[in-house]
């Protein structure tokens, strides 16, 4: 049975929670691997909607195993929020795994992350003031408080006055902030532990092991491809790996076990936050895309940057992440605009230019060539089969199909958890 990642193949909030859930029912694990509370994901079950920050998706399914991953940072106030809203709407969220190696998010980690932000003026990245990022560094950095930390008062004591040491000389000689003191920081994070130690896994082992008995894993990755921290349109990116091969370093499972990577992707492009954007629209269409795309961030309510089809980033995040099938949005949004653009390549400097540019400086400056396809005015969020898509419709996701590097295997024509065309099996 297969160990499948998810993806986002532009610049986050594509609807990966849809898709997970649209492989719910055939799918024993889901996987959170990457990302911290800084994204979004909202699943829609009948007729409630569920926003989730932290948690998998997965953990809205029966029988399926969430499992939080090494490579998360964990705000732990945020994860027993979530849990106990869950647990308030009659969802089951006891089967809930954290890995014993993920790193937590202090106070001090938020506080420096706002004052940071601040302190950069016209020069911000549009962080969302969470402490992921600040988290991520002192991981690197080998500072970092894990999960199994919590579990050994001295060891935790000792790890935060180490880390406390240089962030108070920052927060207070540079920011003008008061100094947070070790028994502040402790006493929160022991307050946890009690409720968190049932919940904590190698999960390395048990998602091998879960693998080897012919279970079917679901990686979820948070962000997208465009915000990947190697990747993406640094330094306007997120602080961990949210392509398909963070899912290996971010769960403890080796990448000779992925047999497939499904790239979620919008039938138009979105993004959060500051940063090189080629399609965006400054105009009508984009305020229309976001009024009736319902554009606004799951976890912050900022508003979204909106902009047409991006063809060559399609095709460099399949490139990028050896995606094998695509997931494309939010095509009932297009629906009554009667000629619908699609970015095909880039002018830079006068030249056409069909891929991703490696500059920064080249991307940032490069204009979109756009090709028009005739648009539709059928209501299709009622529509179950590809044939029974209005021809344009049909046309419009075949041409992108075309030029974006892997099949369009399951069409969201609606924001209903059944408002999905499926073309080709995303698991067997």
């Amino acid at each position: 049975m297969p160990a499948i990642v998810l993806i986002g193949a532009q610049w986050g909030d594509e609807g990966k929670g849809k898709a997970t859930d649209l492989l719910g029912d055939r799918i024993d694990y889901v996987v959170k691997f990457n990302g911290g509370n800084n994204a979004g994901h909202t699943v829609v079950v009948g007729s409630e909607k569920y926003a989730l920050h932290l948690l998998p998706s997965g953990i809205l399914t029966d029988g399926v195993i969430p499992v939080i991953a090494n490579g998360v940072v964990i705000d732990l106030a945020v994860l027993f929020e979530e849990l106990d809203a869950l647990s308030a709407r009659g969802v089951d969220v006891s089967r809930l795994r954290v890995s014993a190696n993920a790193h937590l998010i202090t106070s001090y980690h938020r506080t420096l992350d706002k004052v940071t932000e601040r302190f950069l003026g016209k020069r911000q990245i549009g962080t969302t003031g969470r402490g992921i990022g600040p988290a991520y560094a002192d991981k690197i950095n080998r500072v970092g408080i894990r999960v199994q930390d919590l579990f050994d008062e001295n060891i935790l004591r000792q790890k935060v006055e180490g880390a406390l040491d240089q962030k108070n000389q920052i927060l207070a000689k540079i920011y003008n902030r008061r100094a947070i003191t070790v028994d502040e920081v402790v006493g929160e994070l022991l307050t946890y532990a009690e409720r968190l130690k049932p919940m904590v896994a190698d999960t390395s082992l048990e998602l091998n092991t879960a693998l080897d008995a012919g279970k079917t894993v679901l990686f979820e990755g948070g962000q997208a491809t465009m915000l990947d921290v190697d990747h993406g349109t640094y330094p306007f990116v997120t602080s961990s790996s949210a392509t398909s091969g963070g899912a290996a370093t971010g769960s403890g499972v080796a990448p000779n076990r992925f047999d497939r990577v499904i790239g979620v992707i919008k039938a138009y492009t979105t993004r959060v936050g500051a940063g090189p954007f080629p399609t965006e629209l400054f105009d009508e269409w984009g305020e229309f895309l976001t009024e009736k795309g319902a554009e606004f961030g799951t976890t912050t309510g900022r508003k979204r940057r909106t902009g047409w089809y991006d063809a060559p980033i399609a095709r460099y995040a399949s490139r990028i992440n050896g995606i094998t099938d695509f997931v494309l949005t939010k095509l009932d949004v297009l629906t009554g605009i009667e000629s619908i653009p699609v970015c095909v390549a880039y002018e830079i400097d006068g030249a056409r230019v069909d891929e991703m540019p490696v500059s920064q400086t080249d991307f940032h400056h490069a204009t979109p060539i756009y090709e028009n396809f005739p648009g539709w005015t059928e209501d299709i969020t009622g529509v179950r089969t590809f044939e029974d898509l209005p021809k344009n419709a049909r046309d419009y996701v075949l041409a992108l199909e075309a030029m974006s590097g892997s099949r369009m295997s399951a069409i969201g024509v609606g924001p209903g958890r059944d408002a999905i065309v499926v073309r080709h099996d995303l698991v067997g």
